[in-house]
């Protein structure tokens, strides 16, 4: 690691590699709160110098108004003992200063506090609100411990200006294969039910994954959605070849009117849990292995493509006269828009199993809201969608992507060709827009 990088850097560049290794999410998230509380501690200690100098890091003090005499000297290991643990911090060392430097939030040799717990709850549970900060330091370390508002505020802030200026980034060098879109429910408002927030992600044409936008929502209506598919588009986004995302109307119209090249699948997850929704729990077994038998293709010797789409539109129709004489609620959920079910058998086999659901991020939300759970509802929108953005991004970093085979890639790019590049129709031609020659009986009757 170079010397330049600042200590907050490497903290960032550890939480990364952790979200990049093969492990399980849950057991990767605990090990990102430690550093997450590391990383705020860190940052407040850097903030504290930058306050005290008057200047950031490699700012020239002659430039500067207001600025201190000393610079910066390098860092000092020290452990912080907390609650949960030692925690290792580098404390900066300052030199040629006419006054001594103490943390006002760690006191001056750093080396006891209880504020692991108060920054990541207050920081990232409780959104990053400058005066929850303030009041949580001030009832875990008291008064004598507490720090300036600007140093809080440049903690609390960071993450939110990361967010920021990620939402309004341009999206025209993103060109994707796949794109998948779900929304989760948080609660933001006080005595308001939870809310939707919107979330794009996808695959691009190199098999990666990316995380594409995020969004609150006014529900999860047809506005809503084009709101959100809209302003990806604004900031060009191309179509992809195939959208997945669950059957709610709003979001099927939005797709449609944003992307009317694009194929639509339908979650076939979502669509199994609404069709067993409408049988009764003694047979709700039986019609759950049928349901999913109609898309056990590996004894077919069939390619990706439209015949065999129309082996498992076959399979469906067989399903639905099976059972709809006993259960016809369940039969008409199965055969509504059963064409959404089979788009994804229009694409390479080996991308099947990632293409047929939208589950891609559904561990990553679900260990989101289980964190926000706890604490009831966030304080607001804007923190809301920062600690949704903080804990999906992070996590992103370790999405697996997709294989991309030499007959994938040539399938992808024939329906790439045909869906969203087709050939322009030619204008019939008519007498009038014919040349003389064209017409040799003409030209002589003319002279």
């Amino acid at each position: 690691m170079p010397t330049r990088v600042s200590p907050t850097d490497r903290i960032h560049r550890h939480i990364d590699d952790l979200f990049a290794q093969d492990r399980p999410l849950p057991e990767i998230l605990e090990e990102v709160a430690r550093l997450g509380a590391q990383l705020l501690m860190q940052a407040a200690l850097e903030a504290e110098v930058t306050e005290f100098l008057g200047r950031d890091r490699y700012a020239r003090a002659a430039l500067t108004e207001d600025a201190r005499p000393g610079s910066r000297n390098g860092y000092r290991d020290v452990t912080v003992k907390t609650t949960a643990g030692p925690v290792k911090l580098a404390r900066p060392k300052l030199r040629g200063t006419t006054e001594a430097f103490a943390s006002r939030l760690f006191g001056s040799h750093v080396t006891k506090t209880n504020a692991l717990e108060s920054l990541v709850i207050a920081s990232f549970i409780r959104g990053l609100s400058v005066r929850d900060v303030e009041a949580t330091l001030a009832d875990a370390l008291g008064d004598q411990a507490a720090i300036s508002k600007s140093t809080v505020s440049s903690v609390c802030q960071a993450i939110k200006n990361e967010y920021q200026e990620w939402a309004r980034r341009r999206l025209d060098d993103v060109t994707l294969d796949y794109l998948y879109l779900d929304a989760s429910f948080f609660r933001m408002h006080p005595g308001s039910p939870a809310e939707p927030v919107l979330a794009a992600w996808g695959i691009t044409t190199e098999g990666k994954p990316a995380f594409i936008g995020l969004a609150p929502g006014t529900g999860e209506s047809a506005d809503a959605w084009h709101s959100f598919l809209q302003d990806l588009k604004d900031r060009g986004l191309a179509s992809p070849l195939l959208i997945i995302s669950d059957g709610a109307p709003g979001l099927i119209s939005a797709i449609e009117q944003a992307y009317p090249r694009a194929l639509r699948q339908r979650c076939l997850i979502h669509r199994a849990r609404n069709i067993l929704a409408k049988i009764p729990a003694g047979m709700q077994a039986e019609v759950k292995d049928a349901y999913w038998k109609i898309f056990d293709i590996e004894e077919l010797k069939t390619p990706p493509g439209p015949k065999l789409v129309e082996i498992i539109d076959a399979r469906i129709s067989e399903m639905a006269a099976r059972y709809s004489a006993t259960y016809p609620s369940a039969m008409k959920c199965l055969t509504t828009d059963a064409e959404g079910l089979t788009a994804y058998l229009r694409f390479p086999a080996e991308h099947h199993h990632r293409t047929r659901h939208s589950n891609f991020i559904e561990r990553t939300f679900g260990e989101t809201r289980r964190r926000v759970k706890v604490i009831g509802r966030l304080p607001g929108e804007t923190s809301c969608l920062t600690l949704v953005w903080a804990v999906l991004d992070r996590a992103s970093r370790g999405w697996r992507g997709l294989t991309m085979t030499a007959d994938g890639l040539r399938l992808l790019q024939d329906l790439r060709r045909s869906l969203l590049e087709p050939p322009a129709q030619l204008r019939p031609r008519t007498v009038t827009d014919a040349q003389p020659e064209d017409h040799p009986e003409t030209v002589r009757a003319t002279a």
